[in-house]
């Protein structure tokens, strides 16, 4: 079974960028997390593939969530790029051959 995912896009200002992360990573099947600059160059790209509980990934995520504010720290605005997991089961075949 092929793993499906999903893309979510987020602008915000460079000063609100990790209480956002932090509330993204909190909802929990991120992949991903890539930040653009306001001209759509990739700042980083942070891959977060991690089969912890939350208190896990808070502690995990902590040192990226540093580097992550000092690059958005250096910008006016960044649009921030989420990769999920789709929760969704495939759905079953409409005309099943048996």
């Amino acid at each position: 079974m092929a793993d499906s995912t999903k893309t979510e896009e987020f602008r915000v200002d460079g000063d609100k960028v990790i209480s956002k992360i932090k509330e993204i990573v909190n909802e929990g099947n991120v992949r991903r997390i890539i930040l653009k600059s306001e001209d759509g160059k990739t700042l980083v790209e942070v891959p977060l593939t991690l089969g912890v509980g939350v208190v896990g990934v808070s502690v995990l995520v902590a040192p990226v969530l540093a580097a992550l504010g000092a690059i958005a720290a250096l910008v006016a605005r960044v649009s921030i790029i989420v990769e999920r997991m789709d929760d969704k089961p495939p759905a079953p075949p409409s005309n099943p051959t048996i």
